[in-house]
């Protein structure tokens, strides 16, 4: 390709939004216009680059077995009602209605679309395991789009889907996928850490992201030099610290009845901490949380038959309940984790009237003790059921909100003067705890997620009546595994990790072409010479760009450091007959003669793809 028969659209100034620097890059280097927020036009170098993640990501599961396919983009709202995600997803999917009034969603995810498609198609064992997938363009309306194509609400995601007859057909789908996203990975030249993780709004058991290390990262890992423990904060658990008392004392069991102190103001665990010259680890929190969608049996729990159920396809949930939390004084609750211990879509702080109302205190003086109107969870850090249903108790002799205003509770013993109705680990991870699986000190880093893959069980084949006669002629329901790549993210990651003070520095799997030929000046023999490697490089299967604008050869550096093609030739009339070879991630330059230079570039260009797909 020459410059002069495509689109080179550069930027000396990135535009005042964009504050990372895939975002300001991308769109200095002509690859991304921006059409409205969170919404994005690919230009011809920009596509080409998108193409190559595409097609890395689309040969490296063909090769693990996979098939490809290609569904809607809109999908009847049906299927989602089907599901119980209709009212669940939430706010960024976008329902849209036909002219006759039929619902609709353009697609955030394509779980529902996946089992309506093959429900018909597997109904025996002998059809699986199969794993289809698409590379489809998806929409979520993100309430706040940011960071150029890393976070916007149009983008192309790969979704893949295994189907299966039994656990031990998952596993192994589940690990094929796993291999072929770190094939893919490597490939595009990216260091990921791969860490477990919540499933969020599309279920399951096990998880596992792909992340990226980042400055701006959305999401916080958790971990640990020693063994290599890796956990996304809302997923990651931490070996039990013993809870010592203000003097460093282990805490001991007391036989005091429970005394009930005054203490106007005193809210906040600070504040606890100096009104009682205690430990904040001496203390026990409560918060009342309104929880969404909790799918667990209420029935037998405090205040449970007051929440109204519905019934959907055999399942039933809460779309509204209220749970008390109880964790130590120096934590914090982890709201996701909390999410899915509840099964539940999401939770939040319940408001100062609900908490009122629910507990008989204002917020800061809840606690444990006497609470009748909504089930109470204690995080493992307070106490944790055993098998034989005694509990394990953390905290002795603690402080605890008194129930009413102004008032604490001293000397309260979990087990003896409350017992929850369920404990569960809802703390967050922080810097410093110890890995669970070690007990060496954890660490944290920012990081994004690129990939996604999950265990989903049963979730969608159940609700959606999805069935095949096993090798007994008996009807049963697969198994399905999810798994999910977003292109535009990683291809804005790669920039991320490979770029400096000029520009993009791409990988030789991703750039937009993999050489390009400066001519200080498009004419006479520096023209003839440009020309010949341009064919020679051509019909050597090299990816080549033949820069012939009528500019100063300073601004064509600057523009090609900035759109960052790994090997730069520049001919020109002082070094011929020799040109000169220069990659884009190093300092030094070469020269070599006009007759060598193509089979050298060609060469430079086979062994760095070589060293990403060995």
């Amino acid at each position: 390709m020459k410059t002069s028969q495509t689109i080179l659209y550069t930027l000396r100034d990135a535009p005042a939004d964009a504050v990372i620097a895939s975002h300001q890059l991308m769109i200095r280097a002509g690859f991304i216009k921006k059409l409205a927020n969170g919404l994005y036009t690919y230009l011809p170098f920009g596509l080409r680059s998108f193409r190559k993640v595409e097609n890395i990501i689309r040969e490296e599961l063909d090769r693990a077995g996979c098939s490809e396919i290609k569904p809607t983009v809109v999908i009847p709202g049906d299927l989602w009602k089907e599901s119980g995600r209709w009212e669940t997803m939430g706010g960024e999917m976008l329902r849209v209605q036909t002219r006759g009034g039929q619902d609709m969603v353009v697609s955030p995810t394509a779980e529902e679309a996946f089992t309506a498609l093959f429900r018909d198609m597997l109904t025996s064992y002998k059809q699986m395991p199969v794993i289809p997938y698409q590379i489809n363009t998806k929409y979520r309306d993100e309430i706040r789009p940011r960071y150029g194509v890393m976070r916007g609400r149009e983008f192309v995601m790969m979704d893949a889907y295994s189907f299966d007859a039994d656990a031990k057909s998952l596993d192994e789908s589940y690990e094929r996928v796993a291999a072929a996203y770190h094939r893919i990975f490597k490939r595009l030249g990216l260091s990921i850490i791969p860490v477990k993780a919540d499933t969020g709004a599309m279920g399951g058991s096990g998880s596992e992201e792909f992340m990226v290390e980042s400055s701006i990262g959305d999401n916080t890992l958790v971990l640990c030099p020693k063994c290599g423990y890796a956990a996304n904060v809302e997923k990651a658990s931490c070996k039990p610290d013993v809870a010592l008392d203000i003097n460093g004392k282990m805490q001991v069991k007391t036989d005091k009845p429970i005394e009930k102190v005054s203490c106007p103001g005193v809210e906040t665990i600070a504040q606890m901490e100096d009104f009682f010259k205690m430990s904040g680890r001496q203390f026990i929190k409560v918060l009342i949380y309104k929880v969404f969608n909790c799918a667990l049996d209420l029935h037998n729990a405090p205040g449970g038959k007051s929440f109204k159920s519905v019934k959907e396809n055999a399942s039933a949930y809460y779309p509204v309940s209220f749970f008390a939390v109880a964790i130590r004084g120096d934590l914090d609750v982890n709201e996701t984790k909390l999410a899915a211990v509840l099964k539940a879509s999401g939770v939040e702080l319940a408001q100062e009237d609900e908490v009122i109302s629910y507990s008989g205190a204002p917020h800061g003086f809840v606690g444990p003790v006497g609470l009748t109107k909504l089930p109470l969870l204690a995080d493992e850090s307070v106490m944790k059921l055993c098998e034989d249903g005694s509990f394990e108790v953390y905290l002795h002799d603690t402080v605890t909100g008194g129930g009413e205003a102004a008032v604490d509770n001293m000397h309260v013993e979990p087990g003896r003067d409350f017992v929850p109705f369920m404990t569960a680990d809802v703390r967050t991870v922080k810097e410093g705890d110890c890995c669970c699986e070690c007990g060496e000190k954890l660490y944290t880093k920012k990081g994004n997620e690129l990939g996604h893959i999950f265990k989903l069980g049963t979730k969608y084949t159940k609700s959606m009546n999805m069935t095949y006669l096993d090798i007994n002629g008996k009807l049963q329901t697969p198994l399905m595994g999810c798994y999910g790549i977003g292109l535009d993210r990683t291809l804005a990651s790669i920039v991320e990790e490979h770029h400096d003070e000029n520009g993009i520095v791409w990988t030789m799997s991703t750039a937009p072409y993999q050489v390009v030929i400066v001519p200080i000046k498009y004419d006479g023999q520096m023209k003839e010479v440009a020309d010949r490697l341009y064919d020679e490089l051509g019909k050597a299967g090299i990816e080549v760009l033949l820069d012939d604008r009528n500019e100063r050869p300073g601004v064509k550096f600057k523009d090609m450091d900035l759109i960052g093609i790994p090997v730069r030739i520049v001919v020109g009339e002082k070094n011929l007959p020799n040109v000169e070879i220069k990659l884009r991630a190093g300092n030094e330059s070469e020269l070599v003669p006009v007759e060598a230079a193509s089979e050298k570039t060609a060469s430079i260009v086979r062994e760095a793809l070589a060293k990403l797909n060995d």
